[in-house]
């Protein structure tokens, strides 16, 4: 039982006829008062406040409503607590069970954060979902609160989930964009009957776009896209149309777009893809756009759109592969994409692969075409990172560069043995400068781990 004021206490009894409180009840509360304060129980005073300072951190209140002579209108909340001289007068979760003549007002309402206060503070009894009947949506929006309704709902029964759903209900769009609630509005869609499920995504009825737009209701409406049937996942589409290079760019909507883009079918969402035609590059370049391209070349199969996509893409390789969002477009063509594709792309970056090596973003890139190509497209790009004499190989510069040295590691990883003898000859001239570079150390270091597998263990013996 939390403490609670003596002196104030000692007041209301004093007035016990006028508030119409049980005699038996206050006495009970002086002396369990008395008791705590005679075994050093009484806790600490911050700013004010009596009893849990947390509980009312932050919090301004008016003067002392004691002096008021109407002190039956008063409501007693634990989110309003009232202050009695220098202190603040918590009421304890056990008050909810005095009859509802107690300060004239309904007791359950009276102290709705109580049971919330009573959870967080309870470190030994376990709390059931049936126990919060009434506050389901002020856990919701509490941290804790919010972990516990999702735990419980995974191993609940039928009525205690049903308990919770006709409690979220009037509350769900107001849930659906709260930080902890809407983590419950989405556990929900993964919980229950199929037409409850219904039941709820009809809320999200002429407010999709506003969702989708805000950092926790763009989850709930992916959660709803993933689990709910056809006929809903294309109204809920449809609120989209017209807005989609919005979504598109937007740092929460963007994930709406790829979601609809990963779970509907394509006729449904056919004009998405439609609205990116002559967009492609504009969009591979921003920091949103680039996750909704990259979901369309992995989930649009229609060859129109496939070679609308691919011909906007292939006239802009270099610039691209150059950019910060650009790249990860290209690399996902050459990890992901049809042979001809990866052959298309590295056929452009022929010729440039040693100054693309030395760039931030393109020399991943570069990385990708080594991991990805054919045996003869590596050998390419090995003969051009290699040179044709001593003196013109771009090798010796790209093991000193900080971006470039990543390529040539890559291409130790990824040649075969013929390939790696070549190769190991050139960095074996070079070998005991490499150690004074920062960099050159990388390879230094790279060429030591190959030794150490065994595998080219007689071949780096003749060589060094």
């Amino acid at each position: 039982m939390a403490l609670i004021d003596l002196s104030y206490l000692q007041y209301l009894r004093s007035h016990m006829e006028l508030l119409g409180l049980q005699k038996p009840y206050l006495e009970a509360l002086i002396q369990k008062s008395q008791y705590d304060l005679a075994f050093g129980k009484t806790g600490n005073l911050n700013h004010g406040f009596y009893g849990n300072a947390e509980f009312a951190h932050g919090m301004s209140y008016p003067g002392s409503p004691i002096g008021d002579p109407v002190i039956c209108n008063l409501s007693f909340r634990s989110s309003n607590p009232v202050r009695h001289g220098e202190h603040v007068v918590h009421f304890p979760a056990g008050l909810r069970n005095v009859p509802d003549i107690f300060m004239g007002g309904n007791l359950e309402e009276s102290f709705a954060s109580s049971l919330l206060y009573e959870f967080k503070s309870n470190k030994t009894n376990c709390f059931e979902l049936a126990e919060i009947a009434g506050h389901v949506v002020e856990f919701s929006a509490d941290h804790y609160g919010s972990r516990f309704i999702q735990q419980k709902l995974e191993i609940a029964s039928v009525q205690e989930k049903n308990m919770v759903f006709h409690e979220i209900m009037p509350h769900g769009l107001s849930l659906m964009t709260d930080v902890f609630g809407n983590y419950v509005i989405q556990k929900f869609f993964e919980h229950r009957s199929a037409s409850q499920i219904r039941q709820l995504a009809e809320q999200l009825t002429g407010h999709v776009l506003n969702l989708s737009l805000q950092m926790y209701g763009c989850r709930v409406i992916q959660k709803a896209i993933e689990v709910i049937e056809l006929d809903q996942q294309s109204r809920i589409v449809a609120e989209v149309d017209g807005h989609v290079m919005c979504c598109a760019r937007d740092q929460n909507g963007n994930h709406v777009i790829q979601k609809c883009i990963e779970c509907v079918p394509e006729s449904v969402i056919e004009f998405i893809v439609t609205t990116f035609y002559h967009q492609i590059v504009t969009m591979s370049t921003h920091p949103y756009g680039c996750r909704v391209v990259q979901r369309v070349l992995e989930h649009f199969h229609d060859p129109q759109t496939q070679s609308m996509v691919m011909d906007e893409i292939l006239q802009s390789v270099c610039m691209l592969a150059e950019d910060q969002h650009g790249n990860y477009v290209i690399q996902h063509v050459l990890e992901h994409g049809k042979p001809q594709e990866r052959s298309a792309i590295i056929n452009q970056l022929i010729g440039k692969i040693a100054a693309m090596s030395q760039q931030k973003f393109a020399s991943n890139v570069i990385e990708k075409c080594l991991s990805f190509g054919t045996l003869g497209e590596r050998q390419t790009l090995v003969n051009e990172i290699l040179g044709s004499t001593d003196k013109n190989e771009p090798l010796q510069v790209m093991m000193k560069d900080q971006f470039a040295n990543y390529v040539v590691q890559k291409m130790l990883e990824t040649c075969d043995d013929q390939q790696l003898e070549l190769i190991l000859n050139r960095i074996r001239v070079h070998l005991s400068a490499l150690k004074k570079y920062t960099y050159g150390k990388h390879i230094v270091a790279c060429v030591e781990k190959l030794v150490a597998t065994g595998g080219i263990l007689l071949l780096l013996l003749q060589l060094f």
